[in-house]
């Protein structure tokens, strides 16, 4: 009978080759064991290095292109924040000084000189102007025949007129270099800040000038009075309106015995701190360019007119309830174009000359904007440019 034979076990059989993952094990210096496989592996946390969170180090990585696109942004919160086209429009109020027991009783004092004696005197007087500009303008212009003669009591009487609109405000007019005199291809251009820009000049010398239609009284004297003196008026939305305008531009400055041409080429009232783009069709008549520098003393009234907010009669009460307008004239050098230059560049160079004198800034805006939202299409188109410069910084580095 045969016995069986046990099995006998060898050292490899009781020691097998490691595993691949024991090997894998022992190469990051761990070996398993049953007190390993038994242990909590909770603690063995303390063991390994802690591991920054996920979150964090996205964190970071957004800062970062949000950094590469902040000339973008900067950009924009500039526009928010510091808009400087919309600063040329605004009428900042003066700092308040009479809030104190010593100071206040002289202010309202003052507001019953300014409103209770000052203001029916220059209504009185402003009354009596149109009176007296009333009674001779009509008779003058219907019955007088001699047509040269009448040119020039009708030019004498708008200068009449306009001087006592001056003379109701307390005006303090300081007028500086040559007075205009009327000489062929040659027009007169002047930073705007209100329509009384042009009272102000108008009392000095006879211009023609070129104004926006209005209504009320103010369109009154431009259909029946102001045409005798050469102004042209006409409406910015009609077509039809600006080239005739183009076509008396023209005409008028040919004509050597017309009245020196004055234009506000920036085309609005801006506040007298800024200076908005001159519009191009005063520098392509092919004439001399006579700067006029205009700035307005703020320290008894504001003289920037907003049309948006009050008419051109509350602006008037308001200057004249003030205690005077203070304002500096300058009357500049002639400009020629230069050889190889453009209108818009000699427009540029002329505005930069009555910036430096008037001590207000330059601004590269359109006026018009004023008058005109921005068209969708060039909303979208700003938009896009934004949204396209974002995603270029954040798509390729997010991914």
């Amino acid at each position: 009978m045969h016995k069986l034979e046990e099995p006998t076990m060898t050292e490899s059989d009781a020691f097998p080759a490691p595993t691949s993952l024991e090997k894998e094990a022992q190469d990051y210096g761990r070996t398993f064991s049953e007190t390993d496989l038994c242990r909590d592996p909770l603690e063995d946390l303390e063991a390994y290095p802690p591991a920054e969170p996920i979150i964090a180090e996205e964190t970071k990585l957004l800062l970062s292109n949000l950094l590469d696109i902040s000339p973008v942004l900067t950009e924009v919160a500039s526009a928010i924040i510091d808009d400087s086209f919309t600063r040329c429009f605004k009428s900042n109020p003066p700092e308040r000084w009479n809030w104190n027991l010593y100071l206040f009783p002289l202010w309202c004092l003052g507001v019953v000189v300014r409103y209770g004696i000052l203001f029916p005197v220059r209504v009185l007087l402003l009354t009596a102007g149109w009176i007296v500009f009333l009674t001779c303008f009509f008779p003058v212009h219907y019955c007088m025949q001699d047509h040269k003669l009448r040119r020039k009591l009708e030019r004498d009487l708008v200068v009449f007129l306009f001087g006592s609109f001056v003379a109701s405000w307390t005006a303090v007019i300081k007028y500086h270099g040559p007075r205009p005199s009327p000489r062929q291809k040659q027009v007169f251009v002047a930073n705007h800040t209100s329509m009384i820009d042009f009272y102000v000049l108008e009392q000095s010398t006879a211009f023609a000038c070129i104004m926006q239609k209005h209504p009320g009284w103010v369109g009154w004297l431009q259909t029946y009075a102001l045409p005798s003196v050469g102004c042209i008026s006409f409406n910015r939305t009609e077509a039809k309106d600006r080239h005739y305008v183009a076509k008396r531009l023209r005409e008028h400055v040919e004509d050597p015995e017309s009245n020196p041409l004055l234009i506000f080429p920036e085309g609005t009232c801006v506040n007298n701190e800024y200076v908005v783009m001159f519009k191009k069709g005063a520098f392509e008549l092919g004439c001399t360019v006579c700067p006029i520098a205009i700035k307005y003393n703020k320290i008894f009234v504001d003289a920037f007119w907003n049309s948006r907010k009050q008419s051109f009669t509350q602006h008037l009460i308001r200057l004249m309830t003030s205690w005077a307008v203070v304002c500096d004239v300058w009357y500049m050098e002639p400009q020629n174009i230069l050889p190889g230059e453009t209108s818009i560049e000699f427009a540029e160079r002329v505005r930069k000359l009555i910036a430096d004198r008037a001590g207000i800034k330059m601004v590269p805006w359109d006026g018009y904007l004023k008058y005109q939202r921005p068209s969708p299409k060039l909303t979208e188109k700003k938009q896009q440019e934004l949204a396209n410069a974002v995603f270029r910084k954040l798509e390729g580095k997010l991914l």
